[in-house]
């Protein structure tokens, strides 16, 4: 039992801080680098409603808020995770972004053969202005 609790929070943490480092300026920026972090099978339903795919967020990725580092900067908060399966994490938190908050939820699914943790699906819902 111990080992499947060290798994489960190794394998959150590692989930945390891809997330995170998908958040980071220089990341964004770089097609290589974030290209890593998603998963070949990525798809994101953003907050406007678009579906985005591993190609078409990659090719964006730099223009998106949050991606220059004079620009402001996403703040997350209340992030959490849970081990659904061997190799598969579900994440939630919020964050902010020039004033904009968003709740967010993404799985993230442990790649073969070494390839680590990649963002497999992304959910954004904006919160309207004085709901808690």
């Amino acid at each position: 039992m111990d080992d499947e609790i060290h798994e489960m929070n190794d394998a959150v943490r590692q989930a945390i801080a891809g997330e995170l480092q998908l958040m980071d300026p220089e990341v964004r920026s770089s097609r290589e680098r974030a290209g890593r972090l998603l998963d070949p099978e990525f798809t994101e339903v953003g907050g406007s409603g678009r579906r985005w795919t591993h190609d078409t967020m990659l090719a964006e990725l730099p223009d998106i808020p949050g991606s220059s580092a004079e620009a402001p900067r996403y703040e997350p908060s209340h992030i959490s995770g849970v081990l659904l399966a061997p190799g598969l994490v579900h994440l939630t938190f919020e964050t902010m972004l020039g004033g904009r908050r968003t709740r967010r939820s993404s799985i993230w699914r442990e790649g073969d053969a070494g390839e680590g943790w990649r963002m497999y699906y992304h959910q954004a819902t904006p919160v309207p202005p004085g709901v808690e």
